[in-house]
């Protein structure tokens, strides 16, 4: 019977198409290769940021794993909250400016919920980070400025902290990785103690 602690497979599956976590996970040092899930991801206004992005990040780890069940497979789910609203990406240009615009001067939080699994070994850890971000107080034209600095359209909150993030945020407090979409720190350790892997 193999001990919590012990190796599993390697490499590891990212089941996610975000170039940044890929960035994040290369940096740290693992052998990984990336997967992209094939799911419809929930959208329920009705559902908490806290259970739509746990739901979300389940969802993409498990349709990896099902075709990979003895490989250790990380999925995770992002999604900015500002007053009790979630923000996810934008489905356009004018609801991108919409989203900064709103967050200008103010603070809010980023949610990642995390899922790491593996079906053969039986194993299967989630766990959540949350950061709290200010917005340097902006006008339009800075906005937009911003805007044509990056591409907006593939980030929660229309906005990407490791991308020209010093022109718009102010202050960040708790975990930069989890800003930029996967909380290391977390991560790291629960590879470490729960399916025996460290980078190498």
């Amino acid at each position: 019977m193999s001990h919590p602690t012990d190796p599993i497979a390697l490499p590891l599956i990212l089941a996610s198409g975000s170039p940044r976590r890929r960035e994040l996970m290369a940096e740290a040092g693992y052998d990984f290769e990336v997967v992209k899930p094939d799911i419809e991801e929930i959208d329920d206004p009705a559902r908490s940021i806290q259970a739509l992005t746990r739901e979300n990040a389940r969802l993409k780890a498990e349709a990896v794993a099902r075709h990979h069940p003895d490989r250790i497979v990380i999925a995770a789910d992002t999604l900015v909250l500002r007053d009790q609203t979630a923000l996810g990406k934008p489905v356009d240009r004018e609801a991108a400016f919409a989203m900064v615009r709103s967050l200008s001067g103010r603070t809010h939080q980023v949610f990642t919920a995390v899922c790491v699994t593996c079906e053969t070994a039986g194993r299967e850890v989630e766990f959540s980070v949350v950061t709290d971000v200010t917005f340097k107080p902006l006008g339009d034209d800075e906005l937009r400025r911003y805007h044509e600095l990056i591409d907006p359209m593939d980030k929660a909150g229309s906005y990407a902290a490791q991308d020209h993030g010093d022109f718009i945020i102010s202050h960040v407090e708790g975990s930069w990785t989890n800003v930029v979409g996967l909380p290391m720190e977390r991560l790291t350790a629960v590879l470490a103690d729960d399916f025996g892997v460290i980078p190498g």
